[in-house]
């Protein structure tokens, strides 16, 4: 059942999402070679707790950390660790936090140094994909119009969308209804009405999209260990619109994303 939100829930989700996109932006400021992904979950728990927040993650379903980092052909769900980042690498951060009960949820993919043509390319298609999907947040739309716009913009652009993983509603819960995947033919699904709120979240790959999942049981990577990029937005639907909630306002936010970022 979609569980839809009146203004005053969602102006409780922008705070709680903002909260996740501020320490997004903080993250990224943060991330160099020969950092390890620990130091950037420590610093989320820290930054979680002083902004009156709790970590979404930590501890769900078993996972246990507060932050996703996953590295190269790691698309999601990657466990912090002591590995440290190298030249060249791409980095996905995935966060949420509950906050006065309320979920926030988003993710993002950064370089760390210098990268290579490819894997800026998958960032930018993994961005752009996500523009299209939000682009498709119209009253009156279906769910897979969302889905078919963001797997004709990646796919369009020679990379393929991962199927094993799919956005989600959020809210009073970390994952409510609708699924959202990435991927599918358009004018299927609920129709898109004002109070809903999704996180819509490519995730996509250089190669194959099939997935294995690693022996820590959480961290997923590319079967053919080709590189992957991860976006995500929570966003509400209003009847003007799209109002994308996990935005942080030192974000430089253009169409539905910031101007550059790599």
């Amino acid at each position: 059942m979609i569980i839809y939100k009146n203004h005053e829930e969602i102006e409780a989700m922008r705070r709680s999402n903002r909260i996740v996109a501020q320490i997004l932006s903080e993250l990224k400021e943060m991330v160099k070679p020969g950092m390890r992904t620990k130091e950037l979950d420590e610093y989320a728990e820290k930054r979680t707790a002083e902004l009156g927040a709790k970590p979404a993650f930590k501890d769900y379903r078993g996972y246990p950390a507060c932050l996703c980092t996953s590295i190269n052909e790691e698309i999601v769900h990657g466990i912090p660790s002591s590995r440290t980042l190298k030249q060249g690498d791409i980095l996905s951060m995935d966060f949420g936090v509950v906050y006065n009960g309320f979920y926030g949820d988003a993710a993002l993919t950064v370089p760390i140094g210098e990268i290579s043509s490819e894997a800026k390319k998958l960032i930018r298609t993994v961005r752009e994909g996500l523009d299209k999907g939000i682009e498709q947040l119209r009253l009156g739309n279906r769910i897979s119009d969302i889905s078919s716009a963001v797997q004709k913009c990646v796919e369009s652009n020679g990379f393929s969308v991962i199927k094993s993983f799919v956005g989600h509603g959020i809210g009073f819960s970390l994952h409510e209804e609708p699924q959202v995947p990435n991927f599918g033919s358009p004018g299927h699904g609920p129709r898109i009405k004002p109070g809903m709120v999704i996180a819509i979240e490519p995730m996509i790959s250089a190669g194959d999209w099939e997935v294995k999942i690693l022996e820590d049981n959480w961290t997923a990577v590319t079967k053919d260990r080709s590189l992957s990029a991860h976006y995500e937005n929570t966003i509400a639907v209003t009847e003007n619109g799209p109002d994308i909630l996990s935005v942080y306002h030192k974000d430089k936010i253009g169409k539905h994303r910031e101007k550059k970022h790599a």
